[in-house]
């Protein structure tokens, strides 16, 4: 495909471009970039990128007029006086402002599954473990945004605090159209299907086993290369994602910030009649027209951006001698609260990796905990269920709900003894969204025919295994005295 620059930027180049120009009117693949070095990399940088060079302004953001004739407009995902190093923003120089469309009316059919202020008229409370098998993906055509539906959450994005938790099923891109979350921050979890996702910063390709960052207000539209698509999606509003503080453990490990990956500048300049943004707002869909393409940024810089992590590069800790380890030593991303050492929500895996503890029951532990965990399988198994919890399934275990190993997993994990060697655990990718906050949960999920009715018998079978010396020895002093 060939694309050519907007007249504005033709009138613009001075003949010391031409030669960026000729680069620039080229072939351009439409595919989305794969390899590492096609993305910025780092966490929480000040990027800059530009698509065409001496598109970014130097020395100012917003000079009375941009080079090539763009527009300067700042994107704030924080407040402007926040702490300069929770302070998040970007400028972005693009060929029409996004401000260029119709006004927004609310979108028809009203999207029934989406929630983003959980309380007693939308979504109950159950302190029972719920398990959900995979839900199937649609026959009927269906893209990201209608394959989107709320499982659970708490909080609201109109008080600025909360969570939610979706999930995606979909077979078909996004056509003539991009959605805008503007209640808060997207974590993706792809689990069937990669994901080509479209952004006003670039272009990024996210595959089964990587997660992406859509943060609130990016426009983005997501295409399907490989058809149906399945896949989770955590939801936070009124912070963001931020890398754990690594304590004792010292200055590496865990998830390297040289490894998340930014999109660099690309842009379209067509003329795009009756686009619509789709704006979630409140939990409710809005739509606007414009004719244009939102992505039609030239450069770009700035810290608030959209990016996407590989889970396979994530560096494991585990104990070396005794004991399970907790499961927040696997925290790739964390959306802190004001309390030290609490989350509104922690992203947490469990990725393959050696266990060695010696006299130790190996498999996590069982477990009444102070937060919530909703857990889900992008592929293999999970060491804590040898049945029942599959890829693109999914759990939740409220504010101290019990919850640990299955009947299966316990019995056979003790039958080994004390001499089992050290186990490598092999093709898994599971996961876990856990919060401070106590879940609703949405009807639609609660009354799904895949919930798992079945899911509390994996238990039911535990046995005792109690051996009461005292007693014992009591029975056999006064047997002793019964037979002399």
């Amino acid at each position: 495909m060939y694309v050519y620059p907007h007249p504005s930027i033709l009138n613009s180049l001075n003949e010391s471009s031409s030669t960026s120009l000729r680069n620039f009117m080229s072939p351009k693949s439409s595919h989305f970039p794969s390899d590492d070095s096609d993305y910025l990399s780092g966490f929480a940088n000040n990027f800059s990128s530009e698509s065409i060079p001496g598109a970014l302004p130097k020395a100012q953001n917003s000079p009375l007029l941009c080079p090539l004739g763009l527009y300067a407009e700042q994107i704030s995902g924080t407040s402007f006086t926040a702490p300069r190093k929770l302070n998040q923003r970007s400028w972005l120089y693009r060929i029409m402002p996004s401000v260029t469309h119709e006004p927004f009316k609310p979108r028809v059919p009203k999207h029934e599954k989406l929630v983003s202020e959980f309380s007693q008229v939308n979504s109950a409370i159950n302190p029972t473990q719920i398990r959900w098998k995979p839900v199937d993906v649609p026959d009927e055509p269906t893209d990201f945004v209608d394959g989107l539906y709320s499982v659970c959450g708490a909080g609201s994005s109109f008080l600025r605090h909360g969570f939610a938790i979706h999930m995606y099923t979909a077979n078909k891109s996004m056509d003539n159209c991009a959605f805008c979350n503007a209640d808060g921050d997207f974590l993706i979890v792809p689990q069937i299907g990669r994901l080509w996702i479209t952004t006003e910063c670039g272009k990024l390709q996210v595959c089964p086993g990587e997660v992406v960052v859509l943060p609130q207000g990016f426009r983005f539209s997501v295409d399907l290369p490989d058809g149906p698509s399945r896949g989770y999606v955590a939801e936070i509003f009124g912070t963001h994602f931020q890398l754990p503080d690594l304590g004792p453990i010292g200055a590496n490990g865990l998830a390297s910030a040289r490894d998340f990956l930014v999109p660099k500048a690309s842009f379209e300049k067509e003329s795009r009649p009756g686009y619509t943004i789709i704006q979630k707002f409140g939990g409710e869909l809005f739509t606007a027209k414009q004719d244009f393409s939102p992505f039609n940024v030239v450069a770009w810089h700035g810290n608030y951006v959209p990016y996407k992590y590989n889970l396979s590069k994530f560096c494991p800790y585990n104990t070396v001698l005794v004991d399970h380890g907790d499961p927040s030593v696997n925290t790739v991303l964390t959306a802190p609260t004001d309390k030290p050492g609490v989350a509104l929500l922690d992203f947490v895996i469990f990725p393959p990796r050696w266990l060695v503890a010696e006299h130790t029951f190996r498999p996590p532990y069982y477990h009444r905990n102070c937060m919530s965990e909703f857990m889900g399988l992008i592929h293999g198994g999970y060491e804590a269920k040898a049945d029942g919890f599959l890829p693109g399934g999914a759990s939740l275990h409220s504010c101290m709900t019990p919850h640990g190993p299955d009947t299966k997993t316990y019995e056979a994990t003790i039958a080994q003894g004390n001499d089992a060697g050290p186990h490598r655990i092999r093709d898994t990718m599971a996961f876990m969204f856990e919060s401070c906050l106590m879940p609703r949960i949405c009807p639609w999920a609660l009354e799904s025919p895949y919930v798992d009715h079945d899911y509390y018998q994996c238990w039911i079978g535990l046995k005792s295994h109690f051996v009461d010396t005292e007693n014992t020895g009591l029975q056999n002093h006064k047997r002793s005295n019964t037979e002399s």
